[in-house]
């Protein structure tokens, strides 16, 4: 009987293969978010509005940094088996036959 993994577990292990990615797409909808939020204030010029949204981007993009390097230390602290020994076993399951 195998146990499928939970939600939180797939969500660490796809932002430990895709970090970039995870920042990136998190700038990016910080950035959308905040400039859309930004446009509904009439009050406010359109310089003001963009240096906002991109200093809210800037912020998301510090934590999604910092939030995948917390990921990166429990993955590493708490999964024993490193990517490197993986590799190494995935590579020794192969040996060449005589």
């Amino acid at each position: 009987m195998t146990t499928e993994p939970g939600k939180m577990e797939s969500i660490r292990k796809w932002v430990v293969e895709h970090k970039l990615r995870a920042v990136g797409c998190l700038w990016l909808s910080g950035i959308g978010s905040s400039i859309a939020y930004n446009w509904s204030r009439p009050n406010m010029k359109t310089s003001v509005k963009i240096i906002h949204a991109r200093l809210h981007a800037q912020a998301l993009t510090l934590a999604a940094l910092a939030g995948a390097a917390a990921v990166e230390y429990y993955d590493h602290h708490f999964h024993q088996e490193s990517k490197m020994a993986k590799y190494t076993n995935q590579f020794l399951a192969h040996s060449h036959k005589d």
